[in-house]
C-alpha cells in the first residue's frame, strides 16, 4: 500500500478515537453513497455529524483542512442526503472536518466543527 494511503488510514483510525473521546457515537466509517464517501458519520448528541479526515505528514502546503475543496463539499452533501434518506434520520446534520498532521511517531487533532453548510 502506498504511503499516502497509509498515512490516510491512520488519519481516520485517530480522528474516529478523537470523536470517541469527545463522546461521539460513530454510525458509519466509509460509508458510500455511489461514488461519494463520508469518512465518518456520527452523533453528537441532537446532530448528525458528517465528517470528512484530511491527514497529511506535515503543514509545509497548508493545513489539511484546506484541502477539502467545493467539489469535495458538494460529494460529501450528496452522501448525506442519501444517508439521511436511506436510514431515515431526523436530524439536524453538522459538516465537520477532521484535520489530522501525523508524522508516523506523532499526531495533531483539530475538528472544525459546522466546517461548511450545503447550498440550498
Amino acid at each position: 500500500m502506498a504511503d499516502h494511503n497509509e498515512t490516510g488510514i491512520k488519519g481516520e483510525e485517530l480522528a474516529e478515537k478523537f470523536l470517541r473521546n469527545a463522546g461521539y457515537e460513530i454510525l458509519e466509517r466509509n460509508w458510500h453513497f455511489g461514488k461519494n464517501e463520508i469518512d465518518i458519520i456520527a452523533r453528537d448528541g441532537e446532530f448528525l455529524v458528517i465528517a470528512e479526515v484530511k491527514t497529511r505528514r506535515t503543514a509545509n502546503f497548508g493545513e489539511p483542512e484546506e484541502f477539502v475543496n467545493r467539489a469535495k463539499q458538494r460529494s460529501l452533501i450528496k452522501a448525506a442526503n442519501g444517508y439521511i434518506m436511506i436510514k431515515d434520520i431526523d436530524l439536524e446534520t453538522r459538516f465537520d472536518i477532521l484535520s489530522v498532521l501525523y508524522n508516523g511517531s506523532s499526531y495533531t487533532v483539530k475538528q472544525i466543527k459546522d466546517a461548511f453548510y450545503p447550498i440550498v
